[in-house]
């Protein structure tokens, strides 16, 4: 696990929604995102059939794969198996830990959200996640009824040793004080996704600015 830790680079968490990126749009948008310095990407689909969500998720290992990051399924890890996938994503109600860790194997990355609670940390981190994430910050139009977090968590939870990921209406006009307050990664939906490639690029190439001012692998005044 403390190798797979160490390959998840600081930067923007791209995640992928059927509505922004629909199939038609799907691969292009996560290529563009890829281009523009995404360090990890989800691909989240609550609506698709499991035929169609496969081929989605198989299209997509391809894609990353190319651009040397790691693809994560959203709740599903029997479809992370099958696709190849790096890991998986998983929420409070979803597939235990441990569970997920069997069927993937211990070089599989396993995130866990954990809200704004840091109780739920620490049994995530307990339990070999290999990211924490927290949120949401901000108003969410993915997550509108997810309960609100204050950046203070993600410095609180510096005392776990993993990366750290913020999630919940994240822009690149309200990315840095997350970035400073110990997010590791900016998950991202609407932020990111929507309108042409260009666009999505553009977006990236600017989270990705974010980090090289505000993180401290990348920021030389901290």
């Amino acid at each position: 696990m403390g190798t797979v830790t160490q390959a998840l680079r600081p930067g923007l968490y791209a995640i992928t929604d059927s509505r922004l990126t629909p199939p038609e749009t799907l691969i292009a948008s996560v290529e563009a995102a890829l281009r523009g310095g995404a360090v990890l990407v989800q691909y989240r689909n609550k609506s698709a059939s499991m035929a169609e969500r496969l081929r989605q998720a198989l299209d997509l290992q391809a894609a990353c794969s190319n651009a040397g990051v790691p693809l994560l399924i959203n709740d599903d890890v029997d479809l992370a198996r099958r696709s190849g996938a790096a890991g998986v994503h998983l929420g409070q109600t979803d597939d235990s830990l441990a569970s997920a860790r069997q069927l993937l194997g211990e070089d599989a990355i396993i995130g866990i959200t954990c809200h704004a609670d840091l109780e739920l940390a620490q049994t995530a981190y307990a339990a070999g996640a290999d990211y924490l994430a927290f949120g949401r910050f901000y108003t969410s139009g993915t997550k509108p009824d997810a309960p609100a977090a204050d950046p203070a968590v993600l410095t609180a939870a510096r005392q776990f040793d993993r990366p750290l990921t913020a999630i919940g209406g994240i822009t690149t006009e309200n990315g840095a004080p997350l970035i400073r307050a110990g997010a590791d990664m900016l998950a991202v939906v609407g932020g990111l996704f929507g309108g042409t490639p260009d666009d999505v690029e553009n977006r990236a190439r600017a989270f990705a600015r974010l980090f090289q001012q505000h993180h401290p692998l990348f920021s030389i005044s901290r």
